[in-house]
């Protein structure tokens, strides 16, 4: 991030000195009496007719003002000529963020009557087009149309303007593009010296390497989201290659071919900063950079490279900043550090190495003299973690972050230039050293998510002044300072997750007046909030209180947050109404506490993306005004004292993911608006009283459900075939109502259910706050996201239970206690990774089907108290994973098959029929008191009383000739010369028929 800052700060400068360059003389002419030209006074008031300004901030452009010159947005030389034109509008921040009223319309031609303007600026506008004209305004050295949805051809006529040095045309909007069918105009802007294009397309401009390396003044590109095609190889032997480029940013520039990229590394011998960030190469790193003696800053983050670090990388003795962040490379960590061990290591400040595959230990980097910032974070590092950095470090940040380190943490003192430290998500063990407080630099601390333990005392942060990122959380420490104690620092994130907080409220936060995250859930606080701590900051994203034993009320108090915050008060004892101050956020979970009072404060405030009030003591009605909150995905309000009917506003909730009103006494029919909120994943309307029959349009519209609950109302009519349209679904359950009719034979379209492999283990729904987070060496502001796995009650195995981070492992129907009749359809057996199948307490007919063996992953059935008959299927001996069954009370005959699950059962699982025996219950008796033959039975048994008879006769009959030869040896004697005259018979017959066969054959010759 260091080099971005530095690109940044590098063209802040450059775009300044090109407007000062411009205009500077002129500027001073507003405080003079010198009048504008009139003709010129005309045109711009001619130009104002073509604009569309919403927010009139050209109120001061009028006929009556003299003075054009001192028009907003307009600048003039000491003759009175316009010279500059600057209609960027004015940016507003408020909890939302930045904000600005953009003007539109068209560029009207009346712009050419300024003869003189040099700098043209008219960027974050909503312009479409760029008009042809604009290359007659020959004048122009400053052009500047970016951040508008431009669309359409950039004119050639550009090529005119042979005076432009700063051209700015990137596109802000991602739907729309430009293109160009080549980049001849651009070779004709010779003085041009800052080139900027985004969203463009250049599918036929096979040349723009060659125009770029051939052009004569230009020191800084970026092409970034372009469509850039292959390069015509055949033309870059045919010119001078051009040592003006400095500066080259190709970043998100796909399909960037791999064959290009050995290419652009001999671009310029001038090169200092080249950025291929974000265009996925499918190639290793070419080994080709020793053309590039200059280069200081390489940004290859998010490609595909294979292999590791090639070695003329580090012979770059200019190379400042090198980040490879997320480009797949892999191997030992240790040979890439030695592979830029070469005069790089003398000038490498910043090596960014994160998420990719190095793995082995961490190797020494006492030889890089220069190194500032180390970020090896999101690794398969592992081993121990030694202080690998010398005795004069200038290490300023270090990432370890997310890989597999493991053992104690070593003594860093020595790293005296430390200001952040990251090592969360390892297996780091044993207490946090005391050496920590001797790093004073230290302005981040990240240790989270390790298997630390031990107490941290005052002396570990006591001398950490500087201190504004604290991150301690999911450990296994305590902190308990004394009451009085005050510590040395302000911090804005404070992370104390799952840490030995309590039981007292930790009056050093008294203290800390800045904070925007606050994160104590789970701390083992069992007291009253003092009063004080809701004095909360302006700056606040982020607080967490949840999963303690907190109580009090929490006080109506006028509060105001620069941005909406993230507010978790869940799993507490807190109690009264909700003050007014927790309406303006974006994720509000109070749930699991005892708020009281009315909803109709959801009406005052539309900013929430994540609302869950369940478990409370909230009464009334849900009022009606949900289409103000149009970007909320997820609605939790179960478990109240509410009343009234489902409102017809939450159709407009488009983006509505979950929505569970469980046990709030609703009545009334599913509102037909619902039928809008398509993206629906979970809808929960359980235990409540609503009437009437289940929607079709739930099958045909709400495509997307995993989960669909409508268990205990009072529903009634068929279940409607249009269900079976639910491909995604996996939890079905319509128990408790007065459903009818029969079960569907399409159910087997439900192929969700039909995949044993499992989904994804949670319904995951991810939200997100800004941030104001430090990355490397610099502060800036980027997007937090935070993740809530949905959970639902689900009757399993005979218990209602809470499902969360397994949600998504189920599959389970539930169609119990209704009016079901007809048979059970065979269909459901092709329904292969159902775990839970309940359809008990209906009117079932018919037996049950054959091929339920199929279901191989079921753990749970129960068909209990309906009227099926027949015989259990021998098939059921091979649900080896059932570990609950119920099929009592039915009419069921014959006897229990034999399998190790089926004769685990008690007797009550197969109770209440009369016809059906065998283990576990009573042996099948017939009126002699042997057991009955069933016809599975019979089948098993024929074979094995044949196989029997066959061999008793085998045996008789062998014995009998033979034993008896054996025996009498006057019997064996006639025996065998019986044997020989037989064979003299057979040997004398043979002949004889031979004769006769030989003597027909002649007769026929």
């Amino acid at each position: 991030m260091k080099g971005r800052g530095a690109h940044f700060h590098f063209h802040l400068c450059l775009a300044l000195l090109f407007a000062l360059f411009a205009v500077g003389f002129g500027m001073g002419v507003k405080n003079q009496s010198v009048r504008c030209i009139a003709a010129e006074k005309r045109a711009l008031l001619d130009f104002k007719e073509g604009l569309i300004d919403y927010d009139n901030s050209l109120v001061s452009w009028t006929s009556k003002e003299e003075e054009c010159c001192k028009w907003k947005g307009v600048g003039c030389d000491m003759t009175g000529h316009v010279v500059m034109l600057d209609l960027r509008p004015r940016i507003t921040y408020d909890i939302f963020g930045p904000g600005w009223t953009p003007i539109s319309g068209e560029i009207g031609t009346s712009l050419l009557e300024l003869k003189h303007l040099s700098h043209l600026d008219l960027s974050m506008n909503y312009f479409e087009k760029i008009p042809e004209f604009i290359g007659s305004l020959a004048e122009l050295t400053y052009l500047n149309l970016s951040y508008s949805p431009l669309t359409g051809f950039i004119p050639h006529q550009l090529g005119n303007l042979s005076r432009l040095l700063y051209l700015d045309l990137s596109n802000g909007d991602f739907d729309h593009s430009l293109t160009s069918d080549n980049l001849e105009w651009l070779s004709h802007l010779s003085s041009l010296n800052l080139l900027k294009i985004a969203h463009a397309s250049f599918k036929k401009a096979t040349n723009w390497l060659q125009v770029i390396q051939s052009h004569p003044s230009l020191q800084v590109l970026h092409f970034e989201y372009c469509n850039l095609p292959e390069v015509d190889r055949s033309s870059l032997s045919r010119f001078n290659i051009s040592n003006s480029l400095t500066i080259l940013h190709l970043s998100s520039s796909i399909p960037l071919r791999p064959s290009t990229f050995p290419l652009l590394l001999n671009i310029s011998q001038n090169l200092v900063e080249l950025d291929l960030s974000y265009n996925h190469f499918f190639s290793s790193i070419p080994d080709t950079f020793d053309n590039m003696p200059s280069l200081e800053r390489i940004n290859f983050e998010q490609n595909n490279f294979e292999g590791g670090i090639p070695q003329t990388l580090g012979n770059l003795c200019s190379l400042k900043e090198l980040n490879l962040r997320m480009t797949r490379l892999s191997g030992s960590l240790a040979v890439a550090v030695k592979n830029l061990s070469g005069c790089a290591k003398y000038s490498l400040e910043s090596l960014l190495l994160a998420y990719n595959n190095f793995n082995g230990s961490l190797p020494s980097f006492v030889p890089f003299s220069s190194l500032r910032e180390l970020d090896v974070g999101y690794n398969q590092l592992s081993g121990h973690f030694e202080d690998n950095f010398g005795d004069f470090s200038k290490l300023s940040v270090l990432t370890l972050e997310e890989n597999r380190f493991t053992g104690p943490l070593p003594d860093l003192s020595r790293l005296s230039s430390l200001r952040k430290l990251y090592l969360k998500g390892n297996r780091f063990e044993g207490p946090l050293p005391l050496s920590i407080g001797e790093i004073s630099q230290l302005v981040l601390l990240d240790v989270s998510y390790n298997s630390l333990h031990g107490v941290i005392s005052e002396a570990h942060l006591s001398n950490l002044a500087k201190l504004q990122r604290l991150s301690i959380s999911f450990n296994s420490l305590s902190f308990h300072p004394s009451s009085d104690w005050i510590p040395p620092f302000q911090l804005n994130f404070i992370g104390l997750a799952s840490c030995e907080l309590g039981p007292q409220f930790p009056n050093w936060l008294k203290k800390q007046a800045n904070f925007s995250h606050l994160d104590i859930s789970n701390s083992n606080i069992s007291d009253v909030i003092p009063d004080w701590f809701w004095n909360l900051p302006s700056s606040l994203k982020f607080l967490n209180l949840s999963f303690n034993q907190i109580s009090g009320k929490v006080p109506n108090i006028p509060l105001e947050f620069e941005s909406l915050p993230v507010i978790d008060l869940n799993s507490n004892l807190f109690y009264g109404p909700i003050p007014q101050f927790l309406y303006i956020s974006k994720v509000l979970d109070l749930s699991n506490n005892m708020f009281s009072g009315s909803l109709s404060f959801l009406c005052t405030t539309g900013g929430w993306t994540f609302l869950d009030l369940s478990n409370n003591l909230l009464s009334g009605g849900i009022p009606n005004c949900w289409s103000r909150m149009s970007e909320i995905n997820i609605i939790n309000l179960e478990n109240n004292n509410l009343s009234g009917v489902i409102p017809s506003s939450m159709g407009s909730l488009w983006s509505l993911r979950s929505l569970r009103l469980r046990n709030t006494s609703l009545h009334g029919e599913i509102p037909q608006s619902l039928k809008s909120c398509t993206s629906l994943t979970l809808l929960d309307l359980g235990e409540n009283k609503l009437t009437g029959i289940i929607p079709p349009w739930i099958g045909e519209r709400l495509e997307n459900l995993v989960v669909l609950r409508l268990r205990s109302n009072k529903f009634h009519g068929d279940i409607p075939s249009s269900l079976c349209k639910q491909q995604f679904l996996q939890v079905l359950d319509l128990s408790l109502n007065n459903i009818s009719g029969t079960i569907p034979s399409c159910i087997n379209n439900l192929t969700a259910m039909a995949h044993l492999e499992s989904s994804e283990a949670t319904i995951e729904f991810t939200y997100n706050y800004n941030d104001d987070y430090d990355r490397g060496d610099n502060h800036f502001t980027t997007t937090t996201d935070g993740t809530f796995d949905d959970h639902i009650l689900v009757v399993w195995k005979g218990l209602e239970r809470e499902y969360g981070k397994t949600l998504g492992l189920l599959r389970v129907i539930d169609l119990s206690c209704n009016k079901l009749s007809g048979e059970i359809p065979r269909e459901i057996a092709s329904l292969h990774g159902l775990i839970t199948l309940n359809l008990s307490r209906n009117m079932l007919k018919g037996s049950i089907i054959k091929e339920i063996g199929q279901l191989k992953a079921l753990e749970s059935l129960d068909l209990s108290t309906n009227n099926l008959s027949g015989v259990i299927p021998e098939s059921m001996s091979d649900l080896s994973f059932l570990s609950v069954l119920d099929l009592s009370n039915n009419n069921l005959s014959g006897k229990i098959p034999l399998s190790t699950q089926l004769q685990s059962f008690n007797a009550t699982c197969y109770a209440g029929n009369p016809g059906l025996c065998g283990d576990p219950l009573n042996k099948c008796p017939n009126n002699g008191g042997t057991e009955i033959i069933t016809e599975s039975d019979e089948e098993l048994f024929e074979p094995l009383w044949f196989f029997t008879g066959m061999t008793v006769g085998f045996l008789v009959g062998f014995w009998g000739v033979f034993g008896s030869l054996i025996i009498s040896r006057s019997w064996r004697h006639r025996y065998f010369r019986l044997v020989n005259k037989l064979g003299d018979w057979i040997r004398l017959t043979m002949a004889l028929e031979t004769v006769k066969l030989q003597q027909r054959l002649r007769l026929k010759d």
